[in-house]
């Protein structure tokens, strides 16, 4: 019960040696100037001043590192870097926020942080010298110890003290400690601002590589369908087509049997058609978005003008997004506008592919704000709108990222 308060305390003073040893160099740094002559001139005063800030202000990174190096050396607590990637050059940092917390760090609170452990440094010497004066007497003269009338009494109240002073000095080593982990982490290492930023930023990737994931998965379903189930499908229609044709000595019952499964199958075949133009039209990945959506305008029932205007492909999900909005807006023409003509336009203005769908039918449609369509559009960071006044005409208007 005794050894409590101590247990544990080596880390925290190692730490703080470090740290008053770091800001030894910097002060030895700023008083060079003074050790060697003493300025008589004002302008002998700002040199012996000013240069030794600039080494300072210079050194700033690599005080850094060293600071980090502590923390991670001495706590184990790894300060992250405000920085995402390397450490920029010297005069960006200067004028960067993170360089600015952190030579306020290194010239004003590193100091005043150091200070404090310079004072808990001596409790703790002048703690164990009294604590241990029963140890250490001894070794005064006997002559002179003996000659003090109560100098047990006196030792007796020294060492009590020296107990005393000890578990101050290992609760105010901690209580350092831990201001100065806490001052760290928000003056070298990322502000909250930037912590969110990143945050946001690695969202934002995770979310790209899912839905290219996802993408890509939807291309290896597709084919698997295209080139196995439905390559099926075909060569048994083929072959009840041939059995129908070359077999002529069946009787009615086995003749209508085959010819339901031949119609089946077609149907089965047609509708696995629509499935994995559905998935991920192979069109659209073997020969590029204007392609796909003229195949879309030709099976609708309605006369649709296409007009793509890309000076390059865009990205396999950017494209997957534009080709289902299109389909799913001409669908919802057919089903509810009434329109005798739809109009698709696809174009690149600056990095925005901006995709318009309209249609010369009644209007009134609801606006897309919470529906599968703008979740679609916000999952590669687009934008949806929707202008259906009653009457006509509805414009549908999609912004999507056109970076290949």
């Amino acid at each position: 019960m005794i050894q409590w308060p101590f247990q544990g305390a080596g880390r925290p003073v190692a730490f703080l040696v470090t740290g008053v040893l770091i800001q030894l160099a910097v002060l030895v740094v700023m008083a060079l100037p003074w050790i060697f002559f003493v300025p008589r001139t004002l302008a002998a005063t700002l040199l012996a001043v000013l240069v030794p800030l600039a080494a300072v202000l210079l050194a700033g990174p690599s005080l850094t590192e060293a600071q980090h190096a502590r923390f991670r050396t001495r706590l184990g607590v790894d300060i992250p870097s405000p920085y995402g990637g390397p450490r920029p050059p010297l005069p960006e940092w200067l004028r960067s926020p993170a360089g600015r917390r952190q030579l306020g760090y290194h010239l004003l609170v590193g100091p005043l942080l150091a200070l404090g452990a310079v004072f808990v440094l001596l409790m703790w010497a002048t703690s164990a010298v009294a604590a241990s004066v029963y140890v250490w007497i001894w070794l005064v003269p006997p002559e002179r110890r003996l000659g003090q009338a109560g100098y047990t009494l006196s030792a007796a109240y020294a060492t009590a003290a020296g107990i005393a002073l000890l578990y101050a000095a290992s609760w105010l080593s901690g209580a350092l400690t831990r201001l100065d982990t806490r001052t760290a982490a928000a003056r070298l290492g990322p502000s909250r601002e930037e912590q969110l930023a990143r945050r946001v930023e690695d969202l934002a990737e995770s979310r790209a590589g899912l839905v290219d994931a996802v993408d890509a998965e939807r291309r290896r379903i597709e084919r698997d369908l295209h080139d196995g189930a439905q390559q099926r499908l075909v060569s048994l229609a083929v072959n009840l087509g041939l059995a129908k044709a070359t077999l002529g000595d069946l009787t009615e019952d086995a003749r209508r049997v085959i010819d339901e499964a031949h119609r089946e199958a077609k149907e089965a075949i047609e509708g696995l058609n629509d499935l994995v133009r559905g998935l991920h039209p192979a069109v659209l990945e073997d020969r590029g978005l204007d392609a796909a959506l003229s195949g879309i305008a030709a099976r609708a029932p309605i006369p649709v003008g296409v007009t793509v205007n890309l000076p390059s492909r865009p990205s396999p999900a950017v494209e997957a997004v534009a080709y289902f909005m299109v389909s799913e807006a001409l669908t919802n023409v057919v089903k509810h506008a009434e329109a005798s003509r739809a109009e698709v336009t696809v174009e690149c203005l600056d990095a925005t592919l901006v995709l318009v769908v309209s249609d010369d039918g009644v209007g009134g449609a609801e606006p897309a704000g919470g529906t599968g369509l703008a979740k679609r559009v916000a999952s590669v960071d687009g934008r949806l709108s929707v202008d259906s006044p009653v009457g006509g005409p509805t414009v549908m208007t999609v912004e999507l990222p056109c970076a290949p």
